[in-house]
């Protein structure tokens, strides 16, 4: 028997008409359970930061923009020596090979904490802005200054920062406008699929070493759109659009607990504007422009991508 959530996302997909079969219905909700799992935490609001910005966007903490919860010296030279766990996701595009092993950190949380997905109707009755804050922290009853208030204000703060140049943003707090707005980047009349990370079994570490099972398969895609999730007490996207030459790959991967992840991968080939402070560079050892930088995507991010 389907779940409620199941029939309201299919039905709000079908009222969509994107020209998806129910099996791709299927794929999505699948995701989209995935998906839900953000903690209500500042430590988590502080992983998001860093998987939202350092991973993909290029910008950096010392940027003043982005300096809410950690300074310079979370990522010092002594603490990217050891590494932290999170960090696990960057590699070289030469490596992209069969048979290379590499340690990859992919974060796996229980569904049961999962913030509820709101419908259009439903999310466009609550306000989100930080001019609202106050209100919204009194609507959920949570108090100012809590970890819980700190990692929505943080989440506003992200969604109302101005898009980088040439990049296209937005904050989905819906299912349908999410939808809406990826048809609005590529063409109303565009159909459009999904990528995630999938976890095909059930892994128990979270950072491992994981081998290529088999040649990486790259996903041509003249646009892509990249949602991440934010914390807050219902479902939040991120998701940005930038002009590119970045290339997104699909990789089969089995790890030495024998976990097998189908993950999605892309690789940044033009580096040069970055930030030289940027995370990536100090845990690949290398600077701006000077070689692509890839990174694996975590199992509660959604690519979308035009169809061919």
């Amino acid at each position: 028997m389907r779940s409620r959530r199941f029939l309201k996302i299919e039905h709000i997909l079908r009222k969509q008409n994107m020209g998806f079969g129910f099996g791709f219905l299927v794929y999505l909700f699948a995701s989209l359970l995935v998906l839900q799992r953000l903690e209500m935490t500042e430590a988590h609001g502080k992983n998001v930061e860093r998987e939202v910005y350092n991973m993909i966007s290029g910008r950096n903490y010392k940027d003043n923009h982005l300096r809410i919860h950690a300074g310079r010296d979370e990522y010092s030279g002594k603490r990217l020596h050891k590494l932290d766990p999170e960090l696990n996701v960057f590699f070289y595009i030469n490596e992209l090979k069969v048979g290379k092993k590499m340690p990859i950190y992919f974060p796996i949380k229980d569904p049961s904490t999962s913030p509820p997905l709101l419908s259009r109707e439903e999310s466009d009755s609550i306000p989100f802005s930080l001019e609202k804050l106050p209100y919204i922290l009194q609507l959920f009853s949570f108090p100012e200054g809590s970890k819980q208030a700190k990692a929505m204000k943080n989440t506003l703060r992200h969604c109302e920062f101005p898009p980088l140049e040439g990049e296209t943003k937005f904050c989905s707090t819906s299912l349908e406008f999410m939808l809406d707005s990826v048809r609005s980047i590529f063409g109303f009349k565009s159909k459009f699929n999904v990528l995630t990370t999938n976890h095909l079994t059930k892994s128990i570490a979270l950072l491992q070493n994981y081998t290529i099972l088999e040649v990486p398969k790259e996903v041509l895609a003249r646009k892509i759109v990249a949602c991440h999730t934010l914390p807050y007490p219902y479902t939040v996207l991120y998701c940005h659009s930038q002009e590119s030459d970045n290339k997104l790959f699909k990789v089969s991967l089995v790890g030495e607990d024998g976990g097998r992840v189908e993950a999605a991968a892309i690789c940044h080939m033009d580096t040069s504007n970055w930030d030289p402070e940027h995370v990536s560079f100090r845990v690949l050892k290398t600077r701006p422009g000077a070689s692509p930088v890839c990174h694996f995507f975590p199992a509660d991010n959604l690519i979308w991508i035009p169809e061919v």
